[in-house]
């Protein structure tokens, strides 16, 4: 069972309203309610404010968090954007009745429902001002997350998070992430993925995600098309059967005729069939020619092919059966 609470508050009656978090909210619906195939991920709850008739009030906004974390759940996901505020007695998610930082929701409230939550993952996305402070205890810098509890925000606790084109700055990223540019070489995309992707994403100048999690292995957010078949991944501890090892190409490899030297052997079939999922491995990082500048280069010029340091690491994990 997999859960998630979407929360996107544009409309406040007492501070400033915003204009992009209801937006961001339908877009984190709509990409953690299917996989990339259609099949069903997320049971998401979406919880919006646009105007007066749609308010979100603090007590709505922690009945629904209480109800996210109540029971034990797979992962249970929590997604607000909104007004964070920052207090001396620490941060708080803004509802749309708020009229100062401190009536809104503690973040030491929603980390005490999370981390005391039989859920086996808890995973809070906070795209609000000052975010970053979440996890931190009031006055210290250490985080107190329990076992299975991941964090990523769009901005440390001294910074406001960006809005660009009607939406989050955060949210933009976080999505394109989950779409499939974080996903592994398997299809899986990972919260250590998304933050990843959006840290590579937002420059030293501009606001900065924060990551914190307490966890013995990265659960899968969703899955998307693997760039590479999972049948051919497997193989590669047939074309490699130890660390280091080369496969030694020549001519017959390479299905195109032009540019052979002359006496080269023909394509063989058996050969080219290898070299195809060679080239696929290729393509995605995973194998490299050796004193060669392509793969087509190495089997014209009789020189061999070796794993990449990823490629190792997947040759490893095809070794020991984890993929």
């Amino acid at each position: 069972m997999r859960k998630a609470l979407v929360v996107g508050v544009d409309y406040y009656a007492h501070i400033t309203c915003l204009h992009g978090c209801v937006n961001d909210a339908h877009a984190m619906k709509s990409v953690l309610e299917k996989h990339s195939d259609g099949s069903v991920n997320f049971g998401v709850l979406l919880l919006t404010a646009s105007d007066a008739k749609t308010v979100v009030t603090r007590p709505q906004l922690k009945g629904r968090i209480q109800q996210l974390f109540a029971d034990d759940s797979d992962i249970a996901l929590l997604y607000f954007a909104g007004h964070g505020r920052i207090e001396a007695t620490g941060g708080y998610l803004c509802g749309s009745d708020c009229r100062r930082g401190d009536e809104g929701l503690s973040l030491g409230e929603v980390l005490t429902l999370a981390n005391e939550s039989q859920a086996r993952n808890k995973v809070i996305v906070l795209d609000s001002c000052h975010s970053g402070v979440a996890g931190n205890p009031s006055g210290q810098q250490m985080a107190e997350l329990s076992e299975g509890m991941t964090i990523l925000t769009a901005s440390t606790k001294d910074q406001y998070a960006s809005e660009e084109n009607g939406s989050g700055v955060f949210t933009t990223l976080f999505v394109d992430a989950m779409n499939g540019p974080a996903a592994n070489l398997v299809g899986d995309v990972t919260p250590g993925s998304v933050y990843a992707h959006i840290d590579q994403s937002l420059g030293p100048w501009k606001q900065r995600p924060v990551f914190k999690t307490n966890v013995k292995s990265f659960v899968s957010l969703r899955r998307v098309q693997a760039p590479i078949a999972l049948a051919e991944l497997q193989q590669l501890t047939a074309f490699f059967p130890e660390p280091g090892f080369e496969v030694r190409l020549d001519p017959s490899f390479e299905l195109e005729v032009r540019g052979r030297p002359e006496g080269a052997p023909p394509p063989d079939p058996e050969n080219t069939a290898k070299f195809a999922v060679l080239q696929h491995y290729n393509r995605v990082n995973l194998v490299k020619p050796v004193g060669a500048p392509h793969m087509w280069h190495a089997a014209i010029e009789s020189k061999s092919c070796t794993l990449t340091v990823l490629g190792e690491h997947y040759r490893r994990l095809a070794e020991q059966k984890l993929i």
